[in-house]
């Protein structure tokens, strides 16, 4: 069973598609204000490296957040669009949960994080499960001194990950003595498709039109970009415009 999977949820454009058998082919390009440009090329990239055709696919996962507005935006709208151009299937996955699940591992309490500008972090927290991780917290968004005072009451050994963890380290490193490192501090497109794969077996899957973005708080865009976004919907990479465990 092919998936493909697309979060944008950063700066980081991660597109993968993968099987049971683990991810086919896979990018991940950080830059910031490209997601529309970047995405579409990165689905034909991923789909010709893997030998796969739109036809073989299963479904499409996204992360849908929290993350930044505008990227989030894109991704979402296109995953949705590519879904309903080729009639397929979604799942929709929470962009923070893929920093956990990358960190699945760890024997202790996990606290995912996402840069949300603004001097502050999207965030939650997490343990580890026999099929991957549960998360035992709401999605929130706080300053990362609330964050770090909240985390230094609860007197348990955590590990920190995610670039909102590394972007304000200094907040952090008073209350803990390690913090995850850069290469799987943003979500992960092949961590997406190995999450979502049960669910597509299960048919626990989403019609495109019912998939959303979580943001968290209002957006910070400018009402121009907004419109552009709207109007400029991908149909098909091609096109001109272009449990939380297992």
């Amino acid at each position: 069973m092919f998936v493909l999977g697309v979060d944008t949820a950063t700066a980081v454009t991660s597109v993968a598609v993968g099987t049971e058998e683990g991810p086919c082919a896979s990018v991940d390009v950080r830059h910031e204000r490209a997601h529309a440009e970047l995405l579409a090329p990165s689905v034909r990239w991923v789909l010709d490296q893997a030998g796969v055709e739109p036809s073989s696919l299963a479904g499409i996962a996204v992360g849908t957040g929290p993350g930044l507005f505008t990227g989030l935006r894109v991704g979402v709208s296109s995953a949705k669009a590519l879904a309903q151009a080729w009639k397929l299937p979604m799942v929709g996955v929470p962009s923070l949960d893929l920093v956990a699940f990358a960190h699945r591992h760890a024997a202790r309490t996990i606290c995912a994080t996402i840069d949300a500008r603004r001097g502050e972090v999207f965030a939650a927290l997490y343990r580890h499960a026999p099929l991957g991780i549960q998360r035992i917290t709401r999605y929130a968004v706080m300053r990362p001194d609330r964050l770090a005072a909240e985390l230094e009451a609860r007197r348990e050994d955590v590990l920190l990950c995610g670039e909102g963890v590394l972007r304000y380290a200094p907040e952090f490193e008073r209350i803990c003595q390690e913090l995850g490192g850069s290469a799987q501090a943003t979500p992960s497109a092949g961590c997406l498709v190995e999450l979502a794969l049960p669910r597509f077996h299960r048919e626990q899957t989403s019609r495109p039109l019912d998939v959303t973005p979580m943001y968290l708080r209002r957006p910070d865009i400018d009402p121009s970009v907004e419109r552009r976004l709207a109007a400029g919907r991908p149909g098909r990479p091609g096109g001109a415009a272009a449990a939380t465990g297992a």
